[in-house]
């Protein structure tokens, strides 16, 4: 990226400028995100982010524009999300369409938002606040240039065109399209509202970002995405590890939104478990297609049986809860035996990589490199719990075979801990 057509670009938002810092964020598997400072002549500093596609990985044409108006229109009515300065719909500036907004101060890592003392007070606040904020996001006006895709129809064309398909999915799409709630009118939806999504401080909520989804649809689509178990992070609570789901509906309905029902929630909650799954296998076919050759991409990929076990919980509790029980406890440890290739044995060369990962490359590095080697290191955890168990008997039954695939992917997301 040129820093001097940044610095240009930014000339009628802030005057001359020169720019240091420039820092790629982690995370952000569909999206660059980089933070940098302008600089003006007599030592002025502005804290800027930029978003943009990832060069050779365009969005749709004009889609970093709208998602830049979206913005604009709801800091306009007075929620909190940050300020754009400038945006793009065209890769004229920096090799792809972006976006440039001011920093907002505070964390975004959700684990850290989720245990960290310093997070008490907002942890207590946030269930309130992303209601809050969700009701007056639906109550602005509709764009007439907003996408408003029919959701299973998307779905069912998505997973169409996988050649491996989910049992777990085709039912769980099959019980949506036979239960669905009555339609709302449309509204103005995030689409990715969720913790990860939202900067936070001690006192809460300070800004809504990473809004790329925008688009017109059903109001109870952003409440049931907060409650997927996906965004809870590890913790038990159903609304983003933070609280209740009748608390986020009674927030929602005080400050003005629609008398959504737990129904309806449970109904969207269903639909986006199984859209982000749908999502985990997108973008490993990004990866494994060689559009985009990523380690956060290919890891993404061993996700989707945790959204095929979240969404066996909501189906069939009682089913998950028994292969819960008999699952296999694998941890990966390397073994010395057996070795036919010699030592170290395949899982000890693992081992030894991770301790590398670990202890040497995350230490010594920040940003997005610390982030790929934590993920590096994961899939190598993957790989060795999926060497020590072998292959998964086909003649179990449904809910045996994803806690299995799950055990060697992510053991610890069978048991989520309670709200600290």
């Amino acid at each position: 990226m040129d820093e001097r057509d940044l610095a240009t670009a930014l000339g009628s938002a802030l005057g001359a400028v020169t720019i240091e810092g420039l820092t790629r964020l982690s995370g952000g598997a569909s999206r660059e995100t980089w933070s940098f400072d302008a600089v003006g002549p007599r030592g002025s500093r502005t804290e800027l982010v930029l978003r943009r596609d990832p060069p050779g990985r365009p969005s749709e044409p004009g889609a970093m524009s709208r998602e830049a108006r979206a913005i604009a229109a709801a800091r306009a009515a007075g929620l909190a999300v940050p300020e754009v300065l400038i945006s793009t719909g065209e890769p004229d500036l920096w090799g792809t369409a972006g976006l440039v907004m001011r920093r907002v101060a505070g964390e975004t890592i959700a684990r850290r938002i989720l245990r960290d003392g310093g997070y008490r007070r907002a942890r207590q606040v946030l269930v309130r606040q992303a209601g809050e904020f969700a009701a007056g996001l639906h109550a602005l006006a509709v764009p007439g240039d907003l996408p408003a895709p029919e959701p299973l129809a998307g779905l069912r064309t998505q997973l169409a065109g996988f050649e491996q398909v989910s049992p777990v999915f085709d039912l769980a799409l099959s019980t949506l399209e036979a239960d669905r709630p009555p339609a709302r009118e449309p509204v103005v939806v995030h689409g990715d509202l969720r913790l990860g999504n939202l900067i936070v401080g001690p006192d809460g909520l300070r800004a809504v970002i990473d809004w790329e989804l925008v688009h017109a649809g059903n109001p109870a689509e952003d409440l049931g995405w907060f409650c997927v178990k996906a965004w809870r992070f590890g913790v038990a609570a159903p609304a983003a590890g933070l609280g209740s789901r009748e608390e986020l509906l009674a927030a929602y309905r005080a400050a003005g939104g629609a008398d959504i029902t737990p129904g309806e929630l449970r109904w969207w909650e269903m639909f986006g478990t199984l859209r982000w799954g749908v999502i985990c296998m997108e973008q490993a076919q990004v990866h494994l297609s060689g559009a985009h050759r990523s380690v956060e991409l290919a890891a993404v990929g061993r996700r989707v049986c945790e959204q095929e076990w979240d969404l066996l919980l909501l189906l069939a509790p009682e089913a998950a809860a028994r292969a819960a029980g008999r699952r296999p406890r694998v941890t990966g440890a390397a073994q010395p035996a057996p070795a036919p290739h010699g030592r170290p044995t395949a899982g000890e060369l693992l081992e030894a990589v991770r301790e590398f990962l670990n202890g040497q490359v995350m230490p010594a590095t920040t940003g997005q490199l610390a982030f790929h080697a934590r993920v590096a290191a994961n899939a190598l955890g993957i790989v060795a719990r999926e060497l020590e168990l072998g292959a998964i008997p086909t003649e179990t039954g449904l809910a045996d075979q994803v806690a299995a695939r799950l055990a060697v992917a992510n053991p610890g997301y069978f048991d989520p801990a309670p709200p600290p």
